[in-house]
């Protein structure tokens, strides 16, 4: 998420709205987003997981979603999906993804 923080300017510039999702409880989420200043919303998908179970993303085994980016145009489609897990190449994709919808 510090990524996706650092390279807001860039989604923004690239019309891009940035949402994170995870399977943690909201309370959590609110402590780690004030945490990091974080200036994009993070939703809550606890307790059911129905929306890391949708997308394909849930490790149920661990509890967890894995790092997985969607890319969704105006429209509602998914374009994009990015799952290198590696924090970096990982922000860096998600924002060429967001530059490449706006051209």
């Amino acid at each position: 998420m510090k990524g996706f923080q650092s390279g807001i300017k860039n989604f923004n510039e690239a019309e891009s709205q940035v949402l994170g999702i995870s399977v943690d409880a909201a309370p959590s989420l609110k402590r780690f987003s004030d945490d990091l200043t974080l200036e994009f919303p993070l939703l809550s998908d606890f307790p059911n997981k129905n929306t890391a179970k949708a997308y394909g993303v849930l490790i149920a085994e661990r509890g967890i979603a894995s790092r997985t980016t969607f890319v969704i145009d105006k429209t509602g489609k998914i374009v994009e999906i990015i799952a290198d897990g590696r924090p970096a190449p990982h922000n860096e994709a998600s924002i060429l993804a967001c530059q490449r919808l706006k051209k």
